[in-house]
């Protein structure tokens, strides 16, 4: 008999194209939460199904083959259709209880989502959630988040998108560090001190411009990319940086420092796909984020 991809497991193909875009079995692993042995299993036994090699296996990692690089568009396509086959069946429960995935900034899962999550489960207690801290794009089509909070307007078609509003940015430090090299008055004083800014993001240095101010990556005295760590610099007194308001000015031994430069704002974002958005847990765990997020917004 002719063996056909559509005579296979699903897990095969969706095991298949993950290993194919992120080049490891370990990668690969992380992203469909599954163990390595299991999806290297899973190659395996597509390769002996298909009588074909998919793989080059090299030390960096897995290279799809000629004939593994043919395969990859329609496994895409199995992948996609089987998506929104899972989307759309979810949309159709309705019962007020389950699993909700919810995807935010590192930033806002520390400080922002633990009393928001708290205050959920103790108003539906039968809803149970799942957060992703992650600065990357989860993909909702794919269901790795069920709602995503995101500080951008996300453009992925299927979305249903809510603005809430903006949360207010601002310059902080330590007191220690202040009391230590003294209160800056204004953007003329910036190069005379320490500020913390990001390693490989220039999101800082491309603000400061627009603002006339001259900054390049050697002006910054310590540098991290992970918002939580980044703030973390902040409080340790290492220099001048920037903060959530809500969240700055609530943390002891902080404080505010006076610019004469307009700071940027960060806008809030609720997404969720159109399939999923009115599910009943899914559609109440949105009308709790929007309200506990809209005091934090502007």
């Amino acid at each position: 008999m002719e063996k056909r991809l559509t005579d296979l497991d699903w897990s095969l193909i969706q095991s298949f194209v993950a290993v194919a875009e992120t080049g490891s079995l370990s990668a690969a692993a992380r992203q469909l939460n599954a163990s390595q042995p299991t999806l290297g299993r899973h190659i395996r036994v597509l390769e002996d199904h298909l009588g074909l090699e998919l793989f080059h296996r090299q030390a960096r990692g897995f290279e799809l083959t000629h004939k593994g690089q043919e395969l990859l568009t329609p496994a895409r396509d199995m992948a996609a259709a089987m998506a929104d086959l899972s989307l759309r069946a979810a949309g159709q429960e309705n019962r007020l209880e389950g699993d909700v995935r919810i995807a935010c900034s590192v930033f806002m899962a520390h400080h922002a989502m633990p009393d928001i999550i708290a205050d959920i489960r103790q108003k539906e207690p039968a809803i149970k959630i799942d957060l992703l801290p992650s600065d990357q794009s989860e993909n909702l089509l794919f269901r790795e988040a069920d709602i995503a909070v995101r500080m951008y307007r996300p453009e992925q078609l299927d979305m249903i998108t809510r603005h809430l509003g903006n949360i207010s940015l601002g310059m902080f430090a330590a007191q220690s560090y202040l009391d230590r090299k003294g209160r800056p008055r204004g953007a003329v004083d910036l190069p005379h001190h320490d500020i913390v800014g990001y390693d490989a993001n220039d999101d800082i240095i491309r603000e400061m411009r627009g603002m006339g101010i001259p900054a390049t990556r050697d002006w910054f005295a310590v540098r991290c990319d992970n918002q939580s760590a980044y703030w973390e610099l902040v409080r340790a007194g290492c220099g001048l940086g920037f903060c959530q308001t809500d969240v700055a000015r609530k943390t002891a031994g902080i404080e505010e420092v006076t610019v004469d430069f307009p700071l940027p704002v960060l806008p809030v974002w609720l997404t969720a796909h159109e399939a999923l958005r009115h599910t009943p847990r899914i559609s109440r765990v949105w009308e709790l984020l929007e309200e506990a997020l809209k005091p934090l917004v502007s």
